[in-house]
């Protein structure tokens, strides 16, 4: 097994290996399961420093693990991007650890050999004093996403436009179409219908396997049309629709992590450092919220299945908290004014006498 390999803790515990055998045979992404891999081996390899079976570990071991995680060096040193993340692992990274070590422990629950889960979920319940809510293990941040100002935006954009024509349609289409890394490095080239200026999101492709379609404006359309061209001269076989063009990988489909490269060697440049691949989605699904995109469309748009993740841009836009304290300056506007035309009454009264 190719993880065993890259984390070889998993082949000395065999219920992990046949774990994540598991999920490998259900069709989950490569991405998910490596992400699973590597925050059980990390939990199995503190397991084995402190000489405890994870078979048998409770809730006082699964806390040394959280103590660690949040003590252990930032490998960005002194260059952090958020308060959190300086002295140990930010508050996401740690959920993200401990979401494999909990469905490891719902798996044994499930298959007889536990008989209950050491890691701690937040859940609600409902007649429970206080809101019924249950704390998990680890207190959750929930923190808005991080947007560029206009202009930061303008710096980025000064610094794409001497980038190559390929480097440039990616970084359009990825704010016009809110595309995510992983959606953008995969498209297809007929995945576009440039007579209605639309490209297709295909579910395999997607965070939550659920296909869209989406528009792209018309300099966008001009600029796409100018790079395939452009493609032609390198391939003329449909496939892939961006590819490389390096000497050591010519012709070949552009990775992800090449386009993260791309994209981190323009922040750079424009001297904007938290700009990265995800940044253009946020702000294109901000930017609809900010013109009064119904909270349903937006969804759609973005391929949310469900709209509490798009409430997020919502509440990033500021535009319900708007239209509130507009609404209620009128409300109060309007009773200011009426009290002072009631004051000014009398006085007109005693000026007509």
């Amino acid at each position: 097994m190719v993880l065993e390999k890259k984390w070889p803790v998993l082949g000395r515990h065999e219920q992990a290996a046949g774990w994540l055998q598991v999920w490998t045979d259900l069709g989950r992404a490569p991405r998910t399961i490596d992400a699973y891999a590597r925050g059980l081996a990390e939990y199995l390899e503190m397991c084995e420093r402190e000489n405890v079976d994870p078979l048998t570990a409770n809730r006082a071991h699964i806390a040394v693990y959280v103590r660690e995680l949040t003590s252990r060096p930032s490998r960005r040193g002194a260059n952090v991007l958020s308060i959190d993340s300086g002295s140990g692992l930010s508050n996401a990274t740690i959920q993200q650890r401990l979401v494999p070590v909990r469905l490891f422990y719902d798996f044994l629950m499930e298959d007889g050999q536990r008989d209950s889960n050491p890691v701690g979920r937040g859940r609600y319940t409902p007649g429970r004093r206080r809101g019924g809510h249950e704390r998990g293990l680890v207190p959750r941040l929930t923190k808005l996403p991080w947007i560029p100002t206009e202009q930061q935006w303008m710096d980025v954009l000064t610094v794409a436009a001497k980038e190559p024509i390929r480097n440039r349609v990616m970084l359009a289409l990825a704010y016009d179409s809110a595309l995510r890394r992983e959606e953008l490095s995969s498209l297809r080239t007929d995945d576009l219908d440039p007579a209605h200026r639309t490209l297709r999101v295909r579910a395999e492709t997607t965070k939550n396997r659920l296909e869209r379609i989406v528009p792209y404006s018309a300099p966008t359309g001009v600029l796409l049309s100018g790079y395939l061209a452009h493609r032609a001269t390198i391939s003329r076989a449909r496939g892939p629709l961006f590819l490389s063009e390096s000497r050591r990988n010519h012709a070949e489909p552009l990775s992800l992590w090449t386009w993260s490269k791309v994209v981190r060697r323009v922040a750079l440049a424009a001297d904007v450092p938290r700009f990265s691949t995800h940044t253009t989605r946020h702000l294109c699904l901000t930017d609809l919220a900010r013109m009064g995109w119904e909270l349903h469309a937006i969804a759609t748009f973005a391929g949310h299945r469900h709209t509490d993740s798009t409430l997020t841009y919502i509440h990033l836009s500021g535009r319900d908290l708007a239209d509130k304290l507009n609404r209620g300056m009128e409300q109060i506007h309007g009773w200011r004014v009426q009290m002072l035309a009631r004051l000014g009454e009398p006085v007109m009264e005693a000026v007509s006498r």
